[in-house]
């Protein structure tokens, strides 16, 4: 059974109220099982260091936001940690952090960056978070994807695409930066659109083979990502194809709330970034016996914006 916003709006209107109570994330949520649990999924993060250039974003708000960018995670992180029953799982969206101040491999081990600031502020969380690759984690062409790749297992202990399997569901992070659109040797190459290159398609493919419940995080919105990449291959068939497995897509990149419902086959939300506001996390109850997730906070989304109300739990 896949969730969208319809089915959410049936819940009663008195645990929806409660969701912005003192108690609402008590009185909601159900008690941790051995099949049922609760995850949180954070976007667009953008940590920034003291090599940081002011100004150098597009725009006053980009300017502005990008100067908040760890006390907002921060918040949102204590939120989260607070949480009773407590979030067992969490998972970024990409664009972990915003840019590189040296194309210098060395540099990130001779001095404290934007990449260790963002490993003490996970490290900060009190489950496990696992991390995505978003376009800032990039610096094509003046630093090279594999240079990407040697920090974030050096530095975050990430891979460029990695999957966790948790209490009968499996999470999957992918990487659409790994294809042809980004690399700048191809004639496909255009840092706008996104692919995921033949390998891990494949990995991917066998991943929902085995038929288990699945959410899947990729930084860019389908929308941008190519629908076929090698013939008839590519993301957009394979979930069409396995929309009874997936149970549920989440993007970041645009820093805002959409709701694509099932353009795409299984249910595709593109999550707002603590960027711009610490609310903009996304909670969620997850039970493997019914096969079910519920987004317990959708109701204090304000969709189309950067922003959601406050979730006092």
């Amino acid at each position: 059974m896949k969730i969208d916003r319809r089915r959410f709006g049936m819940m009663g209107a008195a645990a929806l109220g409660a969701l912005s109570t003192q108690r609402g994330w008590s009185e909601v949520a159900q008690a941790t099982s051995p099949t049922r649990f609760h995850f949180a999924v954070v976007a667009d993060p953008h940590i920034i260091d003291e090599f940081y250039v002011k100004g150098s974003e597009n725009g006053a708000e980009d300017n502005e936001s990008i100067l908040h960018t760890t006390e907002r995670l921060i918040s949102a992180r204590s939120l989260i940690n607070s949480l009773r029953p407590k979030i067992e799982q969490v998972f970024v969206a990409g664009d972990c952090f915003h840019n590189y101040p040296s194309t210098d491999y060395d540099f990130y081990f001779k001095h404290k960056t934007r990449i260790d600031n963002a490993k003490e502020l996970f490290d900060g969380f009190e489950m496990p978070v696992h991390l995505g690759f978003g376009n800032h984690d990039y610096d094509v062409p003046k630093v090279s994807r594999e240079m990407s790749h040697r920090l974030f297992a050096a530095k975050l202990k990430a891979k460029p695409y990695s999957s966790v399997d948790y209490k009968g569901f499996r999470f999957v992070h992918l990487n659409n930066f790994l294809g042809a659109t980004w690399d700048q040797g191809s004639s496909q190459f255009s840092k706008g659109r996104g692919s995921l290159g033949e390998e891990q398609l494949q990995w991917f493919e066998g991943l929902l083979r085995d038929n288990k419940p699945t959410v899947a995080f990729i930084h860019y919105p389908l929308w941008l990502v190519n629908a076929t990449e090698f013939r008839d291959y590519g993301l957009h068939p394979l979930l069409r194809k396995h929309r009874e497995t997936i149970q549920l897509v989440i993007a970041g990149h645009w820093h805002k709330w959409v709701d694509f419902a099932h353009t795409f086959g299984p249910q595709h939300y593109v999550s707002a970034a603590t960027r711009y506001d610490s609310n903009a996390y996304m909670l969620f109850e997850a039970d493997s016996r019914s096969q079910k997730i519920k987004w317990m906070n959708a109701d204090l989304v304000e969709w189309s914006t950067h922003y959601s109300k406050p979730y006092t739990g």
